[in-house]
């Protein structure tokens, strides 16, 4: 039963990345029968090398991903330097949640109405008597910059939450505490013995959260579409151009530009691991050239980007209800909820949609999670970990095209079943990497003890290991619904314009449209996945509890039995 589950996990994991990609690779060639098309030539790829600014495109594509993902990794690598181990750690281990819970699509309109030329930053410049001017300002220049400065930033800002998530398991396996010990007692500070010993160990465990994390960057639409760069767009927002062409004669041409932002995906990852490679054993000399080592600030790296991140809430708050509210007044001068009341009702269903869509697709890739993690630890022969994460280091753009190809063979009116696949499908990598930690971290002699007992496979697993890693199950889930929460061209293209989710309506709204009807889709978006992650503390909180009640009761009759009598 298990090896068959297993089968059928790759499959789910396997054949849509192979479907996407051929999908994509024969039209990209022009052989398209269903559009008549069966002549097979390399007209595409020349139509995108002939579109003006594409090279440009290319490059900032390739540098924003490139600056954005090592950005995210040097702050991650400072806030761990200055707060593991430390009091402080407990409180970036709290906030992590609610930074997780932000979407992207959330977190870039926030990141647009502070940072926007007419936003909150330029009014408070205003109220500390620096000119208003948008244009007088570097402010106005992070959002649709032409050197997509913006974009870089925000991404890097809100893929370190996720990095430092990553970053506990990868820590506890390299036990800093011992390292720590161990440099000190030849000298070695602190920062030292993070740089030389610790930084080494941490960055080729990363190795697949980092790779993640460029992709995204990479092949992102949504965020880019709210504060990218537009005159050129970046090279993924210009496929998704060409795919939305009401001229289907070119469709080769967009494949042929999917085709292409896979092969600069496939690149950047050797340049990544390149790089890692270059670092950490190619030119190690400066780990043992001296004591070199240097602090970073990483509490207050850390507390500014939680600054930052919170004052985003209040913000949209404020703008879905002010009325009117000029520039550059710090506050509006009217209210009004008559934008929520006008919203309320389509706002309703496409929360109704979102919620059902995440509960359906993070359940099913959790319970795939956990057979493929029970069965990696039963079974020598098992599939490598970079096949799994295939989906999170592919372009959605390179393969949705050809799933979309291969769901209208099947049935291509089941909009919200292949949506729901196709969410799935996203975020079962995540679910199954952020459930690799406490899985290898678990105790197998607990299991064997009480497997020798008599017990079935079955009843341990549900009495002893289950009760263990449940609060890692449920945050794992919540992760799950997250990544659906945020899907944006899964929904797109295999909904066909039928499936709308908040995500979608998001996006659509903060291209030029009312801020107020965008902020109450953007707090929307955030407000659901903050309370499935706090739904998954509550519920880990309250199970612990209950089971160290009967713990203490046992002692508390255990010493009551054992107190003297007097008559």
């Amino acid at each position: 039963m298990l090896r068959a589950s297993y089968l059928f996990i790759l499959l789910i994991c396997v054949l849509p990345t192979l479907f996407g990609v051929a999908g994509v690779a024969v039209s990209s060639v022009g052989y398209i029968p269903p559009l008549d098309m069966h002549l097979v030539s390399l007209n595409g790829f020349s139509q995108v090398f002939d579109w003006e600014g594409v090279w440009r495109s290319i490059g900032m594509t390739v540098y924003s991903g490139l600056a954005s993902t090592y950005l995210a990794c040097l702050l991650t690598f400072a806030i761990l330097q200055a707060t593991w181990g430390t009091k402080f750690w407990r409180k970036v281990e709290v906030s992590l949640s609610p930074l997780l819970a932000v979407p992207h699509v959330a977190f870039a309109i926030g990141f647009a109405f502070l940072f926007a030329p007419t936003g909150m930053g330029m009014r408070l410049l205003d109220v500390v008597g620096i000119s208003a001017d948008p244009n007088a300002s570097d402010l106005a220049l992070l959002i649709k910059d032409p050197h997509a400065l913006g974009l870089i930033l925000m991404l890097a800002l809100k893929e370190v939450p996720f990095l430092l998530l990553m970053s506990i398991s990868i820590l506890q396996q390299v036990k800093v505490n011992r390292v720590e010990k161990v440099a000190a007692s030849l000298g070695y500070s602190r920062a030292e013995a993070w740089w030389k010993c610790v930084f080494p160990q941490w960055l080729s465990k990363l190795r697949f959260p980092l790779l993640a994390v460029m992709a995204y960057g990479l092949s992102v639409v949504d965020v880019a579409l709210i504060i990218g760069p537009t005159n050129p767009p970046t090279f993924a927002v210009l496929v998704w151009q060409w795919f939305n062409d009401p001229d289907l004669a070119l469709l080769p041409r967009a494949s042929a530009g999917a085709v292409v932002l896979l092969a600069i995906s496939l690149l950047l990852i050797g340049v990544a691991r390149l790089i890692e490679w270059a670092v950490t054993q190619g030119f190690n000399q400066w780990q043992y050239a001296g004591r070199t080592g240097f602090a970073l600030p990483g509490k207050t790296l850390f507390v500014g980007m939680l600054t930052l991140s919170i004052s985003m809430i209040p913000l949209m708050l404020i703008w879905s209800v002010a009325q009117r509210w000029r520039f550059p007044d710090l506050l509006p001068s009217r209210y009004s909820l008559r934008f929520w009341e006008y919203e309320w009702d389509s706002i309703l269903g496409s929360i109704e949609q979102s919620i059902v869509i995440a509960l359906i697709s993070a359940t099913l890739a959790l319970v795939m999670a956990l057979l493929a993690h029970e069965y990696r630890l039963c079974h020598r022969i098992q599939v490598p970990g970079y096949i799994i994460a295939v989906p999170m280091l592919v372009p959605q753009l390179s393969i949705l095209f050809g799933m979309q190809v291969a769901t209208l063979y099947v049935n291509g009116d089941a909009h919200f079943f292949w949506v729901c696949w196709a969410h799935l499908f996203f975020a079962f990598p995540y679910v199954y990497l952020s459930l690799d930690g406490p899985w290898r971290s678990y105790d197998e002699r607990l299991t064997r003890a009480a497997l020798s007992l008599g017990k079935s496979p079955l009843r341990v697993w549900l009495k002893v290991k289950m009760p263990i890693l449940l609060p890692a199950i449920l945050f794992a889930w919540a992760i799950g619904i997250s990544v659906s929460l945020a899907q944006y061209l899964p929904t797109l293209v295999l909904g066909a314009g039928r499936i709308t989710t908040l995500t979608t309506e998001a996006v659509a709204l903060s291209s030029g449209f009312d801020r107020r009807v965008t902020a109450i889709y953007a707090i929307w978006q955030a407000l659901l996945p903050f309370l499935f992650f706090s739904l998954a503390i509550l519920t880990s909180r309250l199970q612990l509890t209950l089971r160290r009640k009967p713990i203490k009761e046992l002692f508390h009759n255990e010493l009551m039995s054992r107190k003297p009598r007097h008559s």
